[in-house]
């Protein structure tokens, strides 16, 4: 595909878009505070890259960062993996979160099947928070001690987080739909102290009681001494032996009290799908993580707090914690467990409609399953409100881009990113065009190459996904990880020194990205390398195919 074709431009920014632009507001700033000129994007993201620390040390005075004390030093000289960030800082991600939540209307809309949206404000989720933090201290949670969730994506779950976090210790999270044998799988390796589990959950129009899974759950955690239980389904019942109630736990709201942690101390787990082996649990930090959160969601995704953004998530996934990032930019945050293909199989469109989204990240497999349908929204769904759609999770094909443009007036800009880092690696950009079949560039402070086996870069051509930039959001460590050595042979074996994790991208002379699947699922057949974006666009058009898909659950 040329780079100069016009033809297969799908969105392009308006004047007023560039104007409005949070990125505009940045670099206007920059020139004001650090007297650095740069007048586009591309400009501004070849600054980044060249000079990290400056870049990094911008944004934390950007966005006042809050912290007990400010760092010594951004980033270190380090090779990666060896990096560190923002050393001798303090601060805490939860004091950050409710501190820039919404105050003027709700911070979290909670969906459920059936019933209206609830929405919660951030005073009243400030209070559960110092709550159950308070609650947690009380029965001897101490920062580094791990908390784990296995909860659906409800307000529970993200209250849950948010007071872990308050007093410097580390949650994980498992989605309810997860048996038990995955969930120990996880939570086995960490040795939770806490749990908290829900009593069950609503989909697809049936009632998932997980009561026995949980009994389950606890009998093979020794580690944990406090299970906490939020009763969805059946707020009345009695609780099992041994078990606490949250809502009584938070009944009596508390100002939260915030410990001020190192910038590098662990923030949660976050577990790979364990497709080859045993999940890794991925260590993210507190600095890490509200740097990269206010950088990727604010500059390059634009979301500000005239946003409502709905991330289709479980707890399970990173974009669960990616989207619960937009509170840094006082956006209101939808949370939805309800059954994308209920009522029909628009499902999340009808949340999206519903709440009055306007930035909404959902699977590509999903909108592909709505493009063969050849499903209408704009005849039945309000969806004036949206403005950015982002599909992700797998390459979206043609066909899923012809039917998003016919049916959206929003700009649709494809982001990827990935566990590891809890943040995006490629993304779109307000300021710039968006071609069809491409994602607009990489975020801002990462460098991504395509090379090839011998480490040449690649243009144009298909390559293995190389990072040559450390970015703060990086993992900490893997989870038992002895003298992190699965991580540096997991990551950095293939090429010393750049970030490698088995993917293949295509990268155009304009900057922007094709994702052609995981280079470790790559076929070669006479020379010619098929990866997974080419078998799941072969399966993609076949019913029967799309039909096993949405069984082996690539939708959201």
């Amino acid at each position: 595909m040329e780079c100069d074709n016009a033809a297969d431009i799908v969105w392009r920014p308006k004047p007023s878009d560039i104007a409005a632009a949070n990125v505009t507001d940045f670099m206007a700033w920059l020139s004001r505070h650090r007297g650095i000129t740069v007048k586009t994007w591309d400009e501004l993201w070849a600054w980044s890259v060249r000079d990290l620390a400056a870049f990094w040390s911008a944004l934390w005075s950007y966005y006042r960062v809050i912290a007990e004390r400010g760092p010594d030093q951004i980033v270190s000289p380090d090779p990666m993996p060896g990096a560190r960030w923002f050393d001798g800082a303090r601060l805490n991600y939860a004091e950050n979160i409710l501190a820039r939540a919404p105050r003027d209307r709700a911070a979290l809309i909670e969906v459920a099947e059936d019933q209206p949206p609830r929405r919660w404000s951030t005073e009243q989720i400030t209070g559960m928070v110092g709550a159950l933090s308070h609650e947690l201290t009380k029965r001897g949670v101490r920062p580094g001690d791990r908390v784990a969730g296995y909860l659906p994506n409800v307000p529970e779950a993200v209250i849950a987080l948010l007071a872990t976090a308050a007093i410097g210790a580390v949650w994980s999270s498992c989605g309810p739909e997860f048996g038990t044998s995955s969930v120990i799988d996880r939570f086995g390796q960490i040795e939770p102290s806490v749990l908290l589990v829900v009593d069950g959950y609503r989909y697809g129009g049936n009632i998932h009681d997980r009561r026995d899974a949980i009994a389950e759950i606890r009998a093979q955690l020794p580690s944990v001494h406090t299970t906490i239980m939020v009763r969805k389904l059946q707020p009345e019942a009695p609780l099992p032996l041994g078990t606490l109630a949250f809502e009584e736990l938070v009944a009596t709201p508390r100002p939260p009290v915030f410990t001020a942690v190192l910038a590098g101390h662990p923030l949660w787990v976050l577990f790979t799908s364990g497709s080859t082996g045993r999940p890794k649990g991925i260590v993210h930090s507190h600095g890490g993580i509200v740097l990269e959160h206010l950088k990727s969601l604010g500059l390059c995704l634009d979301v500000g707090p005239a946003d409502t953004m709905f991330f289709a998530s479980s707890t399970s996934w990173m974009a669960w914690n990616y989207g619960i990032g937009a509170l840094l930019h006082g956006a209101s945050v939808v949370l939805s467990c309800a059954d994308p293909a209920r009522p029909r199989s628009d499902g999340l469109f009808a949340v999206a409609a519903q709440t009055g989204t306007t930035v909404l990240g959902l699977g590509s497999a999903y909108i592909t399953s709505l493009a063969k349908q050849n499903m209408v929204l704009r005849d039945r769904l309000d969806l004036s409100a949206l403005r950015l759609v982002m599909p992700t999770g797998s390459p979206l094909p043609p066909a899923g881009w012809r039917w998003l443009a016919r049916e959206l007036d929003a700009r649709v800009d494809s982001i990827c990113g990935g566990t590891e880092v809890c943040t995006v690696f490629f993304c779109g950009n307000p300021l710039t065009a968006v071609h069809a079949g491409r994602i607009s560039g990489c975020s801002l402070g990462v460098e991504v190459q395509a090379w090839d086996h011998a480490g040449r870069p690649q243009c144009e051509q298909l390559g293995e996904m190389i990072v040559t930039t450390a970015m703060p959001s990086m993992p900490l460590f893997l989870w038992g990880d002895v003298d992190h050595k699965r991580y540096r042979e997991t990551y950095f074996e293939t090429y010393p020194g750049v970030w490698c994790q088995g993917d293949w991208v295509i990268i155009e002379r304009d900057g922007s990205v094709a994702v052609a699947g995981r280079s470790d699922a790559t076929l070669n057949r006479g020379g010619v390398r098929l990866g997974s974006a080419e078998v799941y666009a072969v399966v993609d058009r076949s019913p029967r195919g799309a039909a096993l898909v949405r069984r082996m659950g690539r939708y959201p």
